[in-house]
């Protein structure tokens, strides 16, 4: 409809809150990418951090739907909001997390992205969304090395304090390492072959953050949540999976069950055995 004080409200009553802001900015971006309500609001109130944060993530969505030739200007122009949002609230981690989004799809440069991650980590060291977007940099298919990107997932999930959800790094890359190796060789590494069935990353995620974790749920629970469930489901650990189940509920997510078939019918399918007998606990 074009109306942003709605928007405006939402963001303002968020505050400093870096995790509920950056995932309330990303769904309203995706809600406006094809809209003009995030320029109308920007031009509005060009002052607004609220309003030049939003216009960023939605300038960069336009980028990245465009591709890497084609969105080099709308790049350019997200980049320039990022800078212009810090300058009027330099605290802010949102659009440095743009511009991580920005360094992954159309500029892969590492200086640059050193640079970036050091602001976010002096405002807010143990942001989940910077986290997934260097482990996504670093992935094989992205710019990083052979193994790169789990070896930093490895170490940042083993130095973060118990209870954040950065410990489930390692899943993430176990997960799309396994994608990976279906896309190149679909015949000789089938859907019934999966690493997790011996998989010695679960665990960490069980004592590290799942056991430990805060009371309210962060914004992305249900993605991490899913992750575990989804590890755990095929290791054969239906019983410990049942309280993940538990916990997320109806908030199943396409990834990664994605990777090792029809997701709705595996989500489904793992979560029955979590609760048949004689694992089904009195409700």
């Amino acid at each position: 409809m074009g109306r942003w004080e709605g928007p405006r409200d939402l963001l303002t009553s968020t505050g400093p809150d870096w995790d509920r802001r950056i995932f309330r900015l990303q769904v309203l971006a995706e809600a406006g990418a094809r809209l003009r309500c995030a320029d109308t609001w920007a031009k509005a109130e060009p002052r607004s951090p609220h309003a030049l944060a939003l216009l960023a993530n939605v300038q960069a969505l336009r980028a990245m739907i465009a591709g890497r030739d084609s969105g080099r200007t709308l790049m350019e122009d997200a980049w320039a909001t990022c800078r212009a949002a810090l300058n009027v609230w330099p605290q802010d981690v949102a659009p440095l997390v743009v511009m991580l989004a920005l360094l992954r799809t159309h500029a892969p440069n590492r200086n640059t992205l050193d640079r970036v991650w050091e602001e976010i980590k002096q405002r807010d060291p143990w942001n989940r969304e910077a986290h997934h977007e260097v482990v996504t940099y670093l992935l094989s298919g992205y710019h990083g090395a052979q193994g790169e990107a789990a070896w930093w997932a490895d170490e940042q999930a083993s130095i973060a304090p118990r209870g954040l959800p950065i410990a489930v790094l390692p899943l993430v890359v176990l997960a799309e390492a396994h994608r990976t190796r279906q896309e190149q060789d679909p015949k000789a590494y089938g859907l019934t072959i999966h690493p997790w069935i011996e998989c010695p990353q679960v665990d960490p995620v069980l004592e590290r953050w799942w056991r430990y974790r805060a009371p309210r749920p962060h914004a992305c629970f249900a993605d991490d949540a899913n992750y575990l469930a989804h590890a755990l489901s095929f290791a054969n650990r239906h019983q410990e999976a049942l309280e993940v189940f538990d916990a997320i509920g109806s908030y199943a997510t396409r990834v990664p069950w994605s990777y090792c078939g029809q997701a709705n019918e595996l989500f489904l399918r793992h979560r029955a055995w979590a609760y048949s007998p004689p694992r089904r606990r009195h409700h």
